[in-house]
């Protein structure tokens, strides 16, 4: 309608004058009625046969996680029923390989899947994804009878898995964990500790990485083993009032000579930290899938902000400051998912896969607290207010730019593999 009313002022008007005045008016109204699903997450970069993936991932989080974002971030309860729903919709634990159960989605899939989660929520997010965490490492690593017996539960929702390498005084060294595996008679006897365990205590079992030898070797001292979550020694806690994804439940774990049976063993004894390298490769391309959702989200709550709210008269988004706000949210958003779909390529193809790991994990996450902060500043001072969806992204985003290693981290091995 607008442009019809345009064509007619313009074949009886002067050129030049009433059509400056037509163009601008019919841009003030553009401004002014935004759409806020500006489609961010579009599948322009994402390979065809993710596509349909990555849209039942969007619908899933549309109905789903959307809805109840907010009330499971107050309330900070862990989203049995979504995860339920989840599992149900085979959009859980969906990496592992068809012949256990799953539907063997490759990194490419699981990212497109990973962008639309956490776009809806960082916290019900991840907590769908840690759901069948590890088990990569298993299905890679481990013996035959190990994976059909441990992986088809965990496929069909039966049981819930999950990953512990951190530790309370040692953070992203891999090669300094102290939590020791001592061999004794028909196996192993673990002892020490692990911290920010994602289904700590909610998982069925876990994939424990643990010091198995004291060689010059550093990288050749560690192992990784299943450890169920019902032995005796095996204490847990959750790790309480996180600031963000508080959806997400992650906890503190003691082994006090928790034994585990030989058959247990993944893999070889002191290939651990090999093991976990290449796993991190595959996990930190997925870790930026995190952070563009959450860009996504900032980008999309600042815009649709500036565009409903009037300032001295006018419309807070004909501001040029804020117009050049969005523009540097939207160009870095820009630059960060081509760079992390390109990294997933990479990966895949097994070409300079850790250093194109880091640069999409660094980029996305960092990208996503930058947007998160600008939306912030551009919602003025109901950006503190936390029913705000702004106000929850702005905390989510502080936790990926730690988790499978801090950006300091990254930047080292950039560097060092460059």
């Amino acid at each position: 309608m607008v442009g019809g009313r345009a064509r007619d002022t313009l074949d009886n008007s002067e050129p030049g004058v009433e059509r400056s005045r037509q163009f601008k008016r019919v841009g003030v109204v553009c401004q002014h009625m935004p759409d806020n699903d500006l489609n961010l997450l579009d599948a322009s970069v994402v390979p065809e046969h993710a596509h349909d993936v990555k849209e039942e991932a969007r619908a899933f989080a549309d109905d789903h996680i959307a809805p109840v974002a907010g009330d499971y971030f107050d309330s900070g309860d862990y989203p049995w029923e979504v995860l339920t729903a989840g599992q149900e919709a085979g959009l859980v634990a969906a990496d592992i390989p068809a012949e256990y159960g799953g539907r063997g989605l490759d990194l490419t899939e699981m990212l497109a899947l990973a962008e639309e989660f956490y776009r809806a929520d960082a916290g019900i997010g991840l907590t769908l994804m840690l759901a069948s965490f590890g088990t990569e490492l298993l299905d890679t690593y481990g013996s035959e009878a190990q994976k059909e017996e441990y992986l088809p539960p965990v496929a069909n929702g039966e049981k819930l898995s999950g990953l512990a390498v951190s530790e309370p005084e040692t953070g992203s060294d891999l090669a300094g964990m102290t939590t020791a595996a001592e061999k004794v008679e028909g196996g192993y006897e673990i002892t020490g500790e692990k911290y920010w365990v994602g289904n700590g205590v909610e998982a069925d079992w876990l994939t424990v990485y643990a010091k198995t030898g004291d060689s010059d070797d550093r990288y050749g001292n560690y192992s990784l083993f299943i450890v169920e979550t019902d032995r005796d020694g095996y204490e847990a806690e959750h790790i309480p009032e996180k600031m963000g994804m508080r959806a997400s439940k992650q906890a503190h774990i003691v082994f006090d000579d928790c034994f585990v049976p030989e058959e247990n063993l993944i893999g070889a004894e002191g290939g651990g930290f090999y093991a976990l390298a290449d796993f991190f490769n595959h996990g930190r391309v997925v870790v930026g899938g995190h952070g563009l959702g959450l860009a996504a989200a900032a980008i999309e709550e600042a815009w649709g902000f500036v565009h409903g709210r009037n300032a001295f008269g006018r419309n807070v988004s004909e501001f040029q400051a804020v117009q050049h706000d969005i523009a540097d949210m939207r160009t870095e958003f820009e630059a960060a998912r081509s760079l992390n779909w390109r990294a997933a390529e990479k990966v895949e193809a097994g070409d300079d896969a850790g250093l194109w790991a880091a640069m999409a994990k660094m980029k996305s996450t960092e990208t996503a607290v930058d947007c998160a902060e600008r939306g912030m500043q551009l919602h003025g001072g109901r950006s503190i207010l936390t029913e705000n969806r702004i106000a929850r992204v702005y905390r989510d985003v502080r936790i990926p730019v730690i988790y499978e290693g801090a950006s300091e981290i990254q930047r080292n091995l950039i560097y060092r593999q460059s």
